[in-house]
């Protein structure tokens, strides 16, 4: 009787192969449009209008969800903190706890976790729609460059927007945490603030904003990227927005810690 065990193990090692062939066709992919958007950045024409719509479209209606989650997540910070810390008589140091969690971490994190789920997904099933339609064909046919029409605007309107609606999510989150403790463990606003203000410098803001930035290209470029090589109908599509929310989340989960710790290579904490 054959020994079909080698014959398993090939299959399992192709699979691995081809997985690991496609991740660096993936990086490769990305970078090149990345690099492709930088040249098409300065050359005419622009167009304005779309990356405004696609503001209105990634930050003003994603504004909500970002509010609700912060408010949510910093009040159970506060709370957790709060009793958390009362058991030591810690209870005084949860503002400063909770602004240095939300500015630094939570914040950026969390927001660009929604931001992935509802706008990755989103820009991924509307490029990928017009891919296996056929439209972005017809845009090249045109004579236009899909990459400044489709590409660039997305790509522009998450940047600018992602980093706004973190800043958001910081004040919300800690005026959510406010609330907690103000309510729960006896403290007042001015003295919450007056904490919070004092535990925080100027480079926990500036790696605050600089981690969005980061995690709005990589989210805008992947959408945009798999979209546009998007086939295989409807199902394509469904298996492409399923693909973009993955990988998206992993790389913002990972890729927060390297940021992390160059930061606190170039700036100790003190």
């Amino acid at each position: 009787m054959p020994n079909r065990q080698p014959r398993k193990y090939d299959e399992y090692f192709k699979r691995l192969g081809s997985q690991f062939v496609g991740s660096i066709q993936f990086a490769g992919g990305v970078f090149g449009l990345g690099l492709d958007c930088m040249r098409e950045l300065v050359r005419p024409p622009f167009y304005v209008y779309l990356t405004i719509e696609q503001m209105f479209l990634i930050g003003v209606r994603s504004f909500l969800l970002v509010a609700v989650t912060a408010l949510a997540t910093g009040s159970v910070m506060a709370l957790q903190f709060g009793y958390g810390l009362q058991k030591f008589g810690g209870q005084l140091y949860v503002p400063k706890l909770l602004a240095l969690a939300f500015v630094r971490e939570m914040g950026p994190v969390f927001t660009s976790l929604l931001v992935a789920a509802r706008i990755g997904s989103g820009i991924t099933a509307e490029v990928g729609s017009m891919n296996v339609t056929q439209q972005i064909d017809a845009i090249r046919a045109l004579g236009t460059n899909p990459i400044k029409r489709i590409v660039i605007p997305r790509l522009l309107a998450t940047v600018i927007t992602l980093p706004i609606l973190t800043v958001m999510a910081n004040f919300i989150g800690i005026f959510g945490g406010m609330l907690v403790t103000v309510k729960e463990l006896g403290q007042t606003p001015d003295f919450f603030f007056q904490k919070a203000v004092e535990a925080l410098r100027v480079s926990d803001f500036f790696m605050g904003f600089l981690k969005p930035v980061v995690f709005a290209i990589f989210i805008a470029l992947t959408a945009c990227y798999r979209g546009m090589r998007t086939s295989g109908g409807t199902k394509g599509v469904g298996d492409s927005t399923t693909w973009v929310v993955v990988t998206t989340n992993i790389f913002i989960m990972v890729s927060d810690f390297f940021l992390t710790k160059l930061f606190i290579l170039v700036h100790p904490y003190q």
